[in-house]
């Protein structure tokens, strides 16, 4: 699978870890950058870059690297179609392929070992989604505010009303 990584300085040594390793396991990696050390780069870009190269090619999926992860998931999840999931354990990283069917997962390059972030990421790349209607339907429901900027029908989300 061709897998999109991008990153800002406090990544940059994991994301050339992360190459070897995904080529080892079969995987297309694909460097959008940093490409040299840069303490005072800005990882937006390098996580709009994931983004957009991995919602226009289906099939793909993307990973941004930074020091905690947080900020790289909020610019890569600005991109139209992006569902970026911030993991931190192998139980988030499954989930978030398998109910969210995230499309661009996000690691923190100073919270884990490199060998800790890579496993995160081979789990988040191996775990298909499940399909599901309940899943389904949310993602649809994120999709279509993502577009019309306006909530379903009903505004709140719906619940029985009990006494």
């Amino acid at each position: 699978m061709r897998v999109f990584i991008g990153t800002d300085h406090a990544g940059l040594e994991f994301k050339e870890h992360l190459k070897r390793a995904l080529a080892e396991a079969g995987h297309e990696p694909v460097d959008c950058g940093a490409f040299e050390y840069d303490a005072q780069d800005d990882y937006p870009p390098f996580c709009f870059e994931v983004g957009e190269r991995t919602v226009a090619e289906p099939g793909t999926l993307g990973v941004v690297i930074g020091g905690s992860g947080n900020g790289e998931q909020m610019a890569a999840n600005k991109v139209p179609g992006v569902r970026a999931a911030l993991v931190w354990n192998t139980a988030t990283a499954r989930l978030a392929r398998e109910h969210n069917d995230a499309n661009v997962v996000a690691v923190g390059a100073r919270q884990h070992s490199d060998e800790e972030a890579t496993a995160l990421v081979l789990e988040f790349l191996g775990t298909p989604f499940s399909g599901d209607e309940r899943h389904v339907r949310r993602i649809g429901l994120i999709s279509d505010y993502e577009r019309d900027r306006h909530r379903p029908a009903g505004g709140l989300p719906t619940r029985s009303q009990h006494p």
